[in-house]
Parts: structure tokens; sequence; C-alpha cells
């Protein structure tokens, strides 16, 4: 069991965490024809975008109610009935996100009776889902938000449907946070092998993948500022049929549970999909699920998985490894990294979590990259944002690139980390890491 510590200091000097907000928008941006809204000044709006931005390379639909010191004063019911009323008249969009910001939680808007009452006033608004979720950035952290976005869209959007309506193959996915577009791309592939329908929530593959829409004629054309692709309100309402529930991350286990008192539908907890034993689980899951054996290409990639495990481990062993990470991503990275023999030398995190005690290793600070920096010291590798760059300088220590933001190197969100092949992209990135540092070293 390991031991949970909380830096004690008054303020962040290196934030780690990021806000709610940008963890709900990014949930949101995996839905097709989605216009994320956020209540609150330009400036929160602005900053989300950036980081959004700077990680993904390609451009973020984002809007704002540009709360002023008036408004703010006044209250912001009319902010925000406006902010819909144009976005449906210019974006014209298939959902709309609302946010809440620090701002208006501090002055305590009602955002559910806001909703409630432009709906009585708009009923031409019927049927459009406005999904609402609170993302106050004084506290909680990107994975707070994100998960509080799932929940909230599994909790507005999905239908009943009697059991003649159920689908025998479709199941619904939920990917939390820590799961990359690649990642979710690479799943969606393993599960229709299977002879099974996915329904993602959310499917970042579909919109954060950097692929180029079609233009070449009128009717392709996306309308501006929306997203083009990813989970449609159709399927999400249709997620009420699925036959079962995978939910990718502890931090999805809320969102699972919804579904199951909405719909009655079972579900399972995949806490981790990198690494031999967790991708064997996996898959199991999904054999039980289909009837289908597992199909030989993965039996294959086991086999290569296993056989680069054994040629390689000799480069893992003993290596002391200090990670800087959202919960989720946390688990799964030390999860990975104790099965190849490596030694977890610190572990810093951004809010306390339920499975962090059962993380197999010593203890979990509580803090930012400051405490962070000062735990590594003696390790031989950093794992954590690009954040840690000047950190790992300074410590003159290798780093890996994980979580959000990651700015400095070409679309590391592309390529999955998860599966059999993930897991040996993964292995083969770390592993030529600590290659190159020995090499540094003989010489």
């Amino acid at each position: 069991m390991a031991i949970i510590s909380v830096t004690s200091t008054s303020v962040a000097v290196n934030p780690l965490k990021q806000s709610q907000t940008l963890g709900a928008v990014l949930a949101f941006l995996g839905l097709k024809g989605m216009m994320p809204l956020l209540h609150g000044s330009q400036g929160c709006t602005a900053l989300t975008k950036a980081v959004l931005v700077q990680h993904f390379r390609q451009a973020i639909p984002l809007s704002s109610t540009a709360m002023t010191e008036v408004a703010t004063i006044l209250g912001g019911e009319e902010r925000v009935e406006q902010a819909i009323l144009t976005l449906v008249q210019r974006s014209k969009p298939e959902i709309i996100g609302l946010c809440s910001t620090g701002l208006v939680e501090t002055r305590g808007d009602d955002m559910g009776r806001f909703v409630k009452e432009i709906r009585h006033r708009h009923p031409e608004l019927d049927y459009l889902p406005i999904v609402l979720v609170s993302t106050p950035d004084f506290k909680g952290t990107l994975q707070d938000g994100f998960a509080g976005a799932v929940e909230s869209i599994v909790r507005e959007i999905p239908q009943k449907s009697s059991k003649q309506d159920a689908c025998p193959t479709q199941i619904t996915i939920l990917a939390s946070s820590a799961f990359t577009p690649g990642d979710v791309q690479e799943i969606k592939e393993i599960v229709t092998s299977f002879g099974l329908v996915p329904i993602v929530v959310p499917d970042l593959s579909g919109s954060l993948d950097g692929h180029i829409e079609d233009y070449s004629s009128a009717l392709a054309l996306p309308t501006a500022g929306i997203t083009a692709n990813g989970t449609n309100a159709a399927q999400l309402r249709s997620i009420g049929s699925s036959v079962f529930t995978l939910a990718l991350g502890e931090s999805m286990r809320g969102a699972a549970q919804i579904l199951d008192k909405r719909f009655n539908i079972p579900y399972e907890v995949f806490s981790e999909l990198t690494g031999l034993a967790a991708v064997d689980k996996f898959l199991q899951a999904l054999a039980d699920i289909s009837g289908v054996s597992v199909p030989e290409k993965y039996r294959r990639q086991r086999r290569q998985l296993q056989h680069v495990m054994l040629e390689n481990h000799f480069y893992f062993g003993c290596k002391r490894v200090s990670l800087a990470l959202e919960p989720d991503l946390l688990w799964s990275t030390v999860s990975f990294m104790r099965s190849l023999g490596v030694e977890i030398h610190s572990a810093v995190t951004t809010t306390r979590f339920p499975l962090l005690e059962k993380l197999p290793i010593k203890s979990v600070t509580i803090g930012d990259l400051e405490d962070f920096e000062q735990l590594a010291v003696g390790s031989d590798l950093l794992i954590t944002n690009s954040h840690g760059v000047a950190i790992a300088q300074r410590l003159k220590i290798p780093l890996y690139r994980q979580g959000i933001p990651i700015f400095d190197r070409l679309d590391h969100s592309q390529f999955p980390k998860v599966g059999y092949r993930g897991t040996m992209q993964l292995l083969f990135d770390i592993g030529n890491l600590f290659l190159e540092q020995e090499t540094k070293v003989k010489h």
C-alpha cells in the first residue's frame, strides 16, 4: 500500500495539474457536431484553447459567454442565453457542451436553472442536447473535468430502449483522459476485430487525430466552428441499447455506474491497457462478450511482445524512474514499468484518487513539478509532460513525455501505447532512452 502525502506549500511554483475546464472541453471534443461553451471570462477560454492547440497542433472549436465585470455583478443568465442562440444561428451545432468556470462558480450562478429556463423560453431548442458540467478551476484537475463531462453526457443524452431494441453486438466504451487519439483508434480496431460494434465516449480518434477533411464537394464541408467527427448524437442516444460497457480508466467507473443504473447494462473497469497481463485481460473480456476467439493476429502480436520483453529486460532491470502524471495515467504507467522490473523512485500526481493507495510503490506525493524535481534526484528516467524539460536539463536525466501538454514533439498523441503493438512501441521508446544514456556514460 502506497503512503499518500500532500505537499505543504501554500503556492504552486511549477504547476503539474491542469484545470477541470480543460478536461471537460477535451471530452466534449470527442463528440461530432459539438461546440464547447465556457461560461466565464474570455481569458479562461483563451488559456484553455491555447493549451489544446499547442498539444494537438490543430484548430480547436471553443466559445465563451465573455463575462465582463458588469455581467458578473448582475448575473450571467442573459449571457448564456445569448451565447447559445448565437451558436445555434451561426454554427448549427448538434450538441452544446456547457462548462462553468471559476468566475461564475465563485459568484454562485445556478447553471442548472439557467438551462431549464432557457429551454422554457425557447422550445425550438428542444432538439438540441445541452450537456452541462460543473468545472470550477479552483478545485479538481483535468481528469476530474474529463470524467465529469463523460458522466453528464451519459446521464443526459442516451435514451431508454426496450429489450427488443438491444443490439447484441453493440458495446459502449468509456475512454478516460489517459488515452490519446492514437490509443482510441487502436482500441476500436481491436474491438471491431471481435465482430463487436463499439460506441466510444468520447471518440477523440475521430476529431483530434490530425486528419484533413474532404472538401471535394460543398456537401462535405463541415459547418464552421464545430467538430467534424467523433461520436454523433444518434450514437449517443443509442447507448441504452448496448449489451455491455467497458470503462477504460478508473475515473470512468462513475459513468459506467450511471449507465448500469439507468439501463441495467453490466460493466467492467480496466485500469490499464498497456502491458502483457493488462492486454490479455482485455482481449479475454472481448472474447467472452462476443463469443469469438481471439484473432490470430493478436496471438502473433502477443508472441512478439513476449519475445521483445525477454530480449530487452536487462535494459530495464533495477532502473529508477520518477513520474509526475494524472492518476489514471500514473497507475497505467507504473503498472507497466513495474512489469519490466523497473524501480519507481518517486511518483507525483495531481489529486487524491481511490487507486493511489493500491499502487505497488512506497509513496505518492500530491503536489507540483517543484516537488517532482526535488524527489526525482538520483533517477535514471523522468516521465511527465513537456513542462518537465527544464527539470530534466537541470538534473541531467532523460525525459520521456507523457500527459498534457506535449508541445515539443510532433504528433505525440497519434501513436498508440495500448494493446500488444502499443506496448511494444512504448517499450522500445523508453528502452532506447536507457540505451542512449548508457552509451553516453561509457563514452
